[in-house]
């Protein structure tokens, strides 16, 4: 029996392991599969939500790090994984993404020569400032396996001098979630709850510092997203430190009352906002893929992404930190101007299932 230990650390990790478990149920006989929550990102009630709504087991480690610097948030997850990798010796640990937790636990395992297995490998926004950059370079230049979601991925790690034989291509196990929960947003009641129309309300979801810290800048967005909400309802799932500034800066009483602000949502809820925004106005990486899946209409306030894939196939439109020509794009939107766009290859709901049959081999065959 060989074990695989599995890390998540925030929120979008659940979505990416979850259908990594299910597919290691099926060598079960063979492959122990555990879970570790380092609580990087932890509010009890969203943790709990998301866990019930992608049908994973409570965690087998939970390490409770919780918030920090990226100094302390590294060291305490390091420090504290360290002690179960020395228990339970596990034959591999799986990391996904680029949070702090992903780095802290493949430099941990790297130190106690286990072998490190990072899904979503090879993504590379070039942009140095963003902490989740460093994260994702690091960690694969010390993975042994690394899987890949799209084509750019493939041609970073070789301009990295990573070698072929480690690298695969497998396609995007975010996708994977997003097309086994999907048929389930039926049952979700968060449109009625917000009183909002299929195709005819604007999501929004910004919490990067660029966007968000700074007044002038946060004051120009809530001007934008004023402006949409002359046209549409805006929903605005809040970040906490977004809610906090917005507040701190005194900017709670000019937000338009179609603007509607609400607490973070969980993932079958926010898989049906989705699915029936008519536009998504984000800073995330992981809303660019789901909404080039879904082909709805989605503008990136970012200069650069990880994730070129969603802009040159999908319906992804990546427009800076520019919010006069934000603004202007998303009217154009509104007004029936669209980005058509189409589905990346292997972002067939099966990533999971060709990385678990890939690790299999790997680790009976050597």
């Amino acid at each position: 029996m060989k074990k695989i230990i599995s890390v998540v650390g925030a929120r979008p990790n659940f979505m990416k392991i979850a259908p990594l478990h299910r597919a290691f149920k099926k060598y079960s006989d063979s492959i122990q599969h555990l879970i570790c929550h380092t609580g990087q990102h932890y509010d009890e009630k969203m943790s709990k939500v998301f866990f019930e709504d992608l049908e994973l087991p409570k965690p087998d480690f939970y390490l409770g790090v919780g918030s920090g610097s990226h100094a302390e948030q590294t060291a305490a997850v390091m420090i504290k994984f360290e002690k179960i990798l020395l228990e339970e010796k596990p034959d591999m640990i799986l990391v996904v993404g680029d949070v702090n937790s992903t780095i802290a636990c493949s430099l941990t395992a790297s130190k106690l020569h286990i072998k490190i297995v990072h899904v979503e490998a090879g993504l590379r926004s070039g942009d140095r400032q963003m902490p989740e950059e460093i994260n994702r370079v690091l960690t694969d230049s010390i993975s042994d396996m690394l899987f890949v979601t799209e084509k750019s991925g493939l041609e970073n790690l070789k301009r990295e001098g990573i070698s072929d034989g480690k690298v695969f291509f497998t396609g995007n196990v975010m996708i994977d979630s997003l097309a086994y929960f999907k048929p389930k947003v039926v049952n979700s009641t968060i449109l009625n709850d917000f009183e909002l129309t299929p195709q005819k309300y604007v999501l929004v979801t910004l919490h990067r510092p660029s966007n968000v810290d700074s007044k002038d800048q946060l004051i120009k967005l809530i001007n934008v997203l004023n402006s949409i909400a002359e046209k549409r309802k805006v929903l605005f799932p809040i970040h906490p430190r977004t809610m906090k500034n917005l507040t701190d800066f005194g900017l709670m009483e000019k937000i338009n009352k179609n603007l509607i602000l609400t607490e973070p949502i969980g993932y079958l809820d926010f898989l049906a906002l989705t699915s029936n925004a008519e536009l998504i106005v984000t800073d995330s990486g992981g809303i660019q893929e789901e909404s080039t899946y879904l082909g709805v209409q989605c503008i990136t306030l970012r200069t650069s992404t990880e994730r070129p894939i969603t802009v040159e196939v999908g319906t992804n439109q990546l427009l800076g930190t520019d919010l006069e020509k934000a603004q202007k794009v998303a009217l154009e939107v509104l007004n029936g101007k669209l980005k058509l766009g189409g589905i990346p290859e292997l972002w067939d709901g099966k990533a999971a299932e060709r990385i678990a049959e890939i690790i299999s081999k790997k680790l009976f065959n050597n």
